[in-house]
């Protein structure tokens, strides 16, 4: 029963941010914000994974750094986004523009 808690959890909480991301396509904070749910998740199972067979921490707090520098990179593009274009809706950004 623990087992199951263990990966079931943080596995429906990967399947709901994955829907989360594809659903909600119109602004560009809210799929950060289902990106870093994914991350959060993905981070959990792994903690369960690396204690489960007794190994060292250090790749969790590896795999934490580059999803902060993940984060950070994407609220840079959200604010160069907003500055340019004024808003953050995917529809009226044009990709082969400049």
């Amino acid at each position: 029963m623990l087992m199951i808690l263990n990966w079931g959890l943080p596995s429906i909480l990967f399947i709901m941010g994955v829907y989360t991301f594809v659903s909600n396509r119109k602004h560009l904070l809210s799929m950060l914000l289902s990106l870093e749910y994914i991350v959060l998740s993905l981070f959990l199972l792994l903690f369960i994974y690396l204690n489960l067979f007794n190994f060292e921490n250090f790749f969790s707090m590896m795999f934490l750094t580059f999803s902060v520098c993940e984060g950070a990179l994407g609220l840079s593009v959200l604010v160069s986004m907003i500055r340019t274009h004024g808003n953050d809706y995917f529809q009226s950004f044009n990709i082969l523009q400049c």
